[in-house]
């Protein structure tokens, strides 16, 4: 039942290194100036997310192969990882899990990216931030989607790990996982080389402390952020490849002047 539930994902979820198609990657050639994405882009990028399954290549099938057998090996411990936490909870224990408090470090990761950008006015880091905004919001919406059609109830609410399809369970995916893992991995892979390894440590540290807290909250079962953390580094990835592609591309600018416009060409010729 694990493996048949996360086998959902394929239909909303993307690949690790899916790049755009060029159809949908041309809806953001508009404009030269990628920190300020206009609603067409947004749309394009919404399209291309969604779709993304229907062109991943063979390698992209068994990354995605990969993460369902991870989902699946961390389901045969999701026993022991809860009696691990919580020390004799029964069928209808309550939880100490705080949703606020385990989603504020990647709010802060996000906002204080955006905010640094805004007040230097680097054009990088707003292009940063809203890959790290789209790559959340997407991979969070798309986990949410799963939580209501999977029904899965979660630790505080039963021993079971197999509850799948009951009552008004929302624990599979975690969007906490979903989205901190979506941040913190594109703060670990962006930018240049300099500062790589602290990049990474911030990054996907943000992960794992998240899915550590809300395992020790009794929030979620480990397979439940195992399945959000994988949902959330491939939304990342997808992001930083589409944007990175878009760069690339060729693009005409019309910009008012005094007394008229200029027309600019840009492409990159490689």
């Amino acid at each position: 039942m694990a493996l048949l539930a996360a086998a959902m994902l394929a239909g909303a979820s993307v690949s690790w290194c899916q790049t755009a198609s060029d159809d949908s990657a041309a809806a953001l050639s508009s404009s030269g100036n990628a920190s300020s994405t206009s609603p067409p882009a947004a749309i394009g990028d919404i399209e291309a997310y969604f779709t993304a399954p229907l062109h991943w290549t063979e390698g992209e099938w068994l990354l995605f192969g990969g993460a369902l057998a991870g989902i699946g090996v961390a389901h045969i411990y999701d026993k022991r990882v809860r009696a691990h936490f919580v020390r004799e909870l029964g069928p209808k224990g309550t939880t100490s899990s705080d949703d606020v408090q385990d989603a504020i470090p990647t709010v802060a990761v996000l906002t204080g990216n955006w905010a640094f950008a805004t007040l230097i006015d680097d054009s990088a880091g707003k292009r940063e931030a809203w890959t790290m905004f789209e790559a959340a919001g997407l991979s969070t919406l798309t986990a949410y989607g799963l939580k209501y059609a999977i029904r899965r109830d979660g630790p505080a609410d039963t021993s079971d790990p197999n509850a799948w399809g009951r009552g008004h369970g929302d624990t599979f995916p975690s969007t906490h996982a979903t989205a901190a893992f979506a941040v913190g991995t594109v703060l670990a892979e962006s930018g240049n080389d300099d500062f790589r390894w602290l990049r990474r440590f911030l990054g996907y540290g943000l992960g794992l402390a998240t899915d550590y807290e809300r395992l020790k909250h009794n929030a979620h079962w480990l397979s439940d952020v195992v399945a959000g953390s994988a949902l959330g580094a491939a939304s990342a990835g997808f992001m930083m490849n589409r944007r990175e592609r878009t760069d690339d591309m060729t693009q005409v600018m019309l910009t008012p002047t005094d007394g008229g416009a200029q027309l600019t060409l840009r492409m990159s010729l490689r």
